[in-house]
């Protein structure tokens, strides 16, 4: 099953362009597709910081929240202990669309040495299973 599954699972990925170069898709490598991929990073962690979380602890210790720690977000937490933790991440968050770019980048350029690997590691997967004994084989 996996002598038929693996070559099907990397021949039929998108990666492989018309010229025979395995390469990522363009809609990976648009630069618009990183910049909306940042956005949707910088939404999902700015609603990770709105979430309340003060009860928690309250409820670790077995007691009602205050009014204080029921409006207590994650956000809160961070500030408490970085004062300048807004700006930090807003610098953190500016340096990961370069970052997912070039790493776009060294995937595409790495990709047909990876597919060698991966037509390698096949051929030697295939050898191993062709010397496997057959269970049906009468025993002696």
């Amino acid at each position: 099953m996996r002598k038929i599954l693996l070559p099907l699972l990397f021949c039929s990925s998108p990666c492989f362009a018309q010229d025979g170069s395995p390469r990522l898709p363009p809609e990976l490598t648009d630069p618009a597709t990183v910049q909306r991929l940042t956005a949707t990073m910088q939404a999902l962690s700015h609603a990770l910081l709105d979430v309340r979380i003060g009860g928690v602890e309250a409820a670790l210790d077995g007691r009602e929240p205050s009014s204080r720690e029921k409006h207590m977000t994650v956000g809160d937490l961070a500030r408490s202990k970085d004062p300048q933790f807004d700006r930090h991440l807003e610098q953190r968050m500016a340096t990961v669309g370069p970052q997912v770019q070039r790493s776009i980048q060294a995937i595409n350029r790495a990709l047909p040495e990876m597919m060698k690997s991966v037509e390698g590691a096949q051929k030697a997967l295939d050898r191993a299973l062709a010397n496997m004994p057959d269970p049906t084989y009468p025993k002696r």
